[in-house]
């Protein structure tokens, strides 16, 4: 399903444990590390869709979770070239997604890497919040800054740290 702009509509996770850490996986046959996000189905809302993906992703089920906030619209970012797919229409030139922050409810014993056929993720760890926009492939570090630094005030309320203004690229700690 991709709009009429091009952009594929689609979810994204950011998993918080009680420490204000972040869940961070290395995704299959890849060098790459993210957070959660996939696809939505035309019938789905972006709520149904997070919970398909959470639990395709990761193994979590609704009541390892609670949903602490979402991104009040669409956070967007462009492929690079040599990702596009010219032959295909229509052709999908992006990502458009709905942000969802999640508090971690669950042991870590739940999260199941394995839990769908065909794996997104065969390592994982809790990483500090400011993390993943440094660390993310390139071109998804603007939406990535965006969904951390909308949900910043959110995760200093819920987890009682003060998180540091987020570190230039390629300075953050794990």
């Amino acid at each position: 399903m991709i709009d009429a702009d091009g952009y594929r509509p689609n979810v994204g996770i950011i998993l918080l444990n009680g420490d204000g850490r972040v869940f961070w996986a290395r995704r299959v046959n890849r060098d790459g590390w993210q957070f959660p996000q996939g696809g939505m189905h035309s019938d789905e809302t972006p709520l149904e869709a997070m919970y398909r993906e959470l639990e395709e992703e990761t193994g979590l089920r609704a009541e390892h979770v609670e949903v602490l906030g979402a991104t009040p619209g669409w956070l967007r970012y462009r492929l690079p070239r040599r990702y596009l797919r010219r032959h295909e229409r229509p052709m999908c030139i992006g990502q458009k997604q709905v942000w969802f922050l999640l508090r971690f409810r669950g042991e870590d014993s739940h999260l199941r890497l394995d839990a769908s056929a065909k794996p997104e993720f065969d390592l994982w760890r809790w990483v500090d919040f400011w993390y993943p926009a440094a660390h993310v492939v390139a071109f998804k570090r603007g939406v990535y800054e965006r969904a951390l630094r909308q949900f910043a005030p959110v995760v200093e309320a819920h987890c009682q740290v003060l998180l540091q203004a987020p570190p230039r690229r390629g300075l953050a700690a794990a």
